[in-house]
């Protein structure tokens, strides 16, 4: 089980001639996508529920189901659970986002039917044991606590928590210790009657399959009815967003920094915006890697990204250094940033750029798993399939014109935040 962020670094998906697409009467969407070639597949049932569809009461109940619905169901416990699939050569595992949940499966092609069986039964026919209760909250607990031992990976959660303030998108994906310990197991049912229907679901298959053969037993496992909406998610009001600067000491020996802001979402602009992210944190030959650690020797690690949300993006940039150096660090990402307004990229750092993305984009092709992740998010973001040859033209297409447009409504100092964890001084408590 997983905590994900939800970013764009790369794209890869499937060739339009070869996948389908099925509503049925209940309202579950069912995408397949044929893979010549291979002897497996993958399987993700999706739902569109995460962490900005709770409250702060409830803080963690997307994550928790991911975790509670593995402890057992109306037709198997926990113990046939995990040997379901491993018994048969495949696995199963899940993962919580923001604003998704998934289940996913891979397996040998001939045993497509008992992976449907699974996961429908995963999401559709959990117990929720009461003696289970307790102890996978501390569990959970547990993995909390290690996300705070892990500075740069919890500088992301108060980033979110202070860019996005009182909006759910500022809610850690896990929840707190205190919100986690308080989740009951009517509050639990509660959250997945509202939020698991099969109108805000898919069910994705890739490989060596048909989808002929996985709408039957989709109709065979998935409940019949479709349900009344239950929940509304709460949008994001751009004209909210305050930038903010704050540094928080915490006891650690390197300091981290994180600078960001969000974006509204473009979709026209969005390979602009990932090669002007591989070519700004991409990579060892992107700009801040070569400046920060290359040349100036400031940082060991140094990257940005793009994390994609139902209404806007955000775009940000980490770096670890020495608690001495980070005037200067700071100072050299906004000069890398301002370096990429008002001129154009040179043709040859675009084109490695386009490599890169490219490189990325054939290589998931090589994965099934991949192929099933990304037919799922770009049904939920864009609403459709991209063909591996719309891809690669989109890619292409982009222009060094292009990148400085998008940079400029991307890297703006005036819109940007900047969160920076500071080692304690030795004797402070």
């Amino acid at each position: 089980m997983e905590l994900r962020r939800e970013e764009s670094g790369e794209a890869q998906n499937s060739a339009a001639s070869c996948v389908q697409k099925t509503v049925l009467p209940n309202g579950l969407t069912v995408i397949t996508e044929h893979v010549p070639g291979v002897r497996s597949l993958s399987v993700g049932l999706w739902t569109n529920t995460g962490s900005r569809d709770e409250t702060p009461e409830n803080n963690g109940a997307a994550h928790f189901i991911e975790h509670m619905v593995f402890k057992g169901t109306s037709k198997r416990d926990y113990i046939q659970i995990s040997k379901s699939l491993e018994s048969v050569g495949g696995y199963l595992n899940a993962f919580t986002t923001k604003e998704h949940t998934c289940f996913y499966a891979r397996s040998l092609a001939e045993h497509l039917k008992i992976t449907i069986d699974v996961l429908t039964d995963l999401v559709f026919r959990p117990t929720f044991p009461e003696e289970e209760l307790e102890k996978e909250k501390d569990v959970i607990i547990e993995e909390i606590k290690s996300t705070e031992d892990t500075p740069d990976d919890l500088i992301f959660d108060d980033f979110d928590k202070f860019l996005f303030e009182s909006h759910p998108l500022g809610l850690p994906i896990a929840g707190t210790e205190e919100s986690v310990d308080a989740l009951t197991r009517n509050d639990t049912i509660a959250f997945l009657k509202a939020c698991y229907r099969p109108e805000k679901m898919l069910l994705v298959g890739t490989g060596n399959l048909t989808h002929d053969a996985l709408l039957n037993f989709a109709e065979c496992f998935v409940p019949k009815r479709k349900t009344k909406p239950k929940s509304v998610r709460q949008t994001y009001d751009f004209g909210q967003y305050q930038p903010f600067t704050k540094e928080i000491a915490k006891p650690i020996q390197q300091a981290h920094i994180l600078i960001g802001a969000p974006y509204i979402r473009d979709d026209k602009n969005y390979f602009s915006a990932i090669l002007l992210n591989t070519l700004l944190g991409g990579g060892m030959s992107s700009r801040l890697n070569l400046s920060l650690r290359e040349k100036h020797g400031l940082v060991y690690s140094v990257f940005s990204s793009i994390s994609t949300f139902d209404e806007i993006n955000t775009f940000s940039i980490y770096a670890g250094t020495d608690k001495d150096k980070v005037k200067k660090t700071v100072a050299l990402i906004h000069e890398e940033l301002g370096q990429l307004l008002g001129k154009n990229v040179p043709k040859r750092e675009l084109d490695l750029a386009k490599a890169q993305l490219k490189g990325a984009v054939i290589m998931g092709q090589e994965s099934v798993s991949k192929r099933q992740s990304h037919l799922a998010r770009d049904h939920y973001y864009f609403g459709r399939d991209f063909s591996f040859d719309e891809l690669i033209e989109m890619v292409e297409s982009v222009s060094a014109k292009d990148i400085r447009s998008v940079a400029e409504q991307m890297l703006d100092a005036s819109k940007f935040s900047t969160l920076i964890y500071q080692p304690k001084r030795r004797g402070k408590a």
